[in-house]
């Protein structure tokens, strides 16, 4: 067993950019591709992430900076800080549920498959950390393992139909056949967000409302171009915090760049998903008529909508104002706040690229999230003791925007009953798996 687990800890030690390729490639044999198109295919979608990462990258490099200016012109005084999803993530793998989360949600997915109660393999092995929380979160609360590695299963099972659930809109909208997105925290607003969207069609002015980039765009003209919106977004941000003439520019070209080249990468990673999609449908047509198989992604592949981005950007500051007035709300945003677009990665499939829903949406979902990473504050900064994480300065709690899931607190807040709890976790999964059949967001 633990030759087993020093392997996938190596596996996962080599990080994305070797292992997406060699995982893409291996799921091309699988499904009879030729090995120098499944080779192909893997080292593309590779390359795509790593263009994406790269591209991401100014997000933190010109953005970042930007925050902590903003926590200095609030004066905010909050006691837990966000140490961000780094920071979470590096806890969870550091616990016992956190060392065999890997090869486990491994398992749930196989016989999630083999059962066929969901479609997507979900391949985003990092972004594990997230059922590796929620088991963490619930040992610590019982002393169990056994129990975390329950509530770990509960929540990647949960992720897994929500994948299905959204996979169509996800590809209809990002423009990237045959994926799934069922990354821990991103299926986790896919529910707030479809309940938003009944909502939205039986409010006035919003049921008949479309205000997507391509209806800015008509009406603006040059000066609706997402390349353009960003420029001018930029030079808007710098201006407010203070930024002398040269600072402003640089903002502005960043923010243009990220909004121009940040779809082009995601291009690169549809370029090599769609053999990969082809074989699948071949492969399944063969011998499971009507089946079909999603690949599960990071939610990052979503980033690449000028909607998704836009409203990201927006977000940064309108997060702030709420960590500011929000009542029951503890948490600094700090860590995690220049990755705002990453919590409404759903809602613009889910809206279908509608800007001012996902603006609404995503402001409600800053609002969640912050209430609760705030309650989960005291645990993970306890977890984080034992597991020896150094903590940032002047810092007595920590807390991410990232663990703010409502899922992993549902599921932690059963799970503290115990046997009770379990049975009552079993039987709403059990509800979910058979509801969800007859449900399926149309594109």
């Amino acid at each position: 067993m633990e030759a087993i687990l020093q392997v996938f800890t190596y596996l996962s030690d080599l990080g994305s950019m070797v292992m997406i390729p060699i995982i893409i490639a291996i799921v091309g044999l699988c499904f009879r591709l030729s090995f120098l198109r499944a080779i192909r295919a893997g080292v593309t979608v590779g390359i795509g992430f790593v263009g994406l990462n790269l591209v991401l990258g100014i997000i933190w490099t010109y953005i970042g900076p930007i925050t902590t200016i903003f926590v200095e012109k609030f004066h905010l005084q909050l006691t837990v800080i966000d140490a961000g999803w780094a920071a979470a993530a590096g806890v969870a793998f550091a616990t016992k549920v956190g060392a065999v989360i890997i090869p486990f949600t491994l398992l749930v997915n196989v016989l999630m498959l083999i059962s066929k109660q969901t479609r997507t393999v979900n391949i985003d092995i990092w972004n594990y950390w997230h059922f590796a929380f929620t088991g963490a979160v619930v040992m610590t609360v019982t002393s169990s393992m056994v129990y975390g590695l329950l509530a770990a299963a509960a929540h990647c099972i949960v992720a897994l139909k929500m994948a299905d659930l959204s996979a169509e809109r996800v590809q209809k909208e990002i423009g990237i056949p045959g994926i799934s997105v069922a990354q821990g925290y991103a299926i986790s607003s896919v529910p707030v967000y479809m309940l938003l969207e009944k909502l939205y069609d039986k409010i006035p002015g919003l049921q008949n409302r479309k205000t997507d980039t391509s209806s800015i765009q008509a009406k603006l003209g040059v000066m609706g171009e997402p390349m353009m919106i960003g420029l001018v977004l930029g030079i808007l941000i710098g201006i407010f915090v203070g930024y002398d003439l040269k600072k402003v520019l640089e903002l502005g070209i960043a923010m243009g760049s990220l909004m121009l080249l940040l779809p082009r990468m995601v291009k690169v990673i549809m370029e090599g998903l769609v053999p990969i999609s082809e074989g699948a449908r071949s492969f399944m047509e063969k011998r499971f008529k009507g089946s079909e198989f999603y690949i599960g992604l990071d939610s990052a592949v979503t980033l690449g909508h000028p909607t998704t981005i836009t409203v990201g950007i927006l977000l940064i500051p309108i997060t702030l104002v709420l960590a500011m007035i929000l009542p029951l709300n503890s948490t600094l945003p700090l860590g995690d706040l220049a990755a705002t677009a990453f919590f409404i990665s759903m809602a613009t499939p889910i809206h279908r690229g509608d800007f001012v829903r996902t603006l609404i949406s995503g402001t409600i979902m800053m609002a969640i999230v912050l209430l609760f990473a705030s309650y989960f504050a005291p645990i993970i900064t306890d977890t984080a003791k034992n597991t020896g994480f150094t903590f940032p300065e002047g810092a007595t709690q920590i807390t991410a925007l990232s663990a703010g899931n409502w899922v992993a607190f549902v599921i932690s807040k059963l799970m503290s009953l115990q046997a009770l709890g379990v049975a009552i976790v079993v039987v709403l999964v059990g509800a979910l798996l058979a509801f969800s059949k007859k449900l399926v967001l149309p594109k």
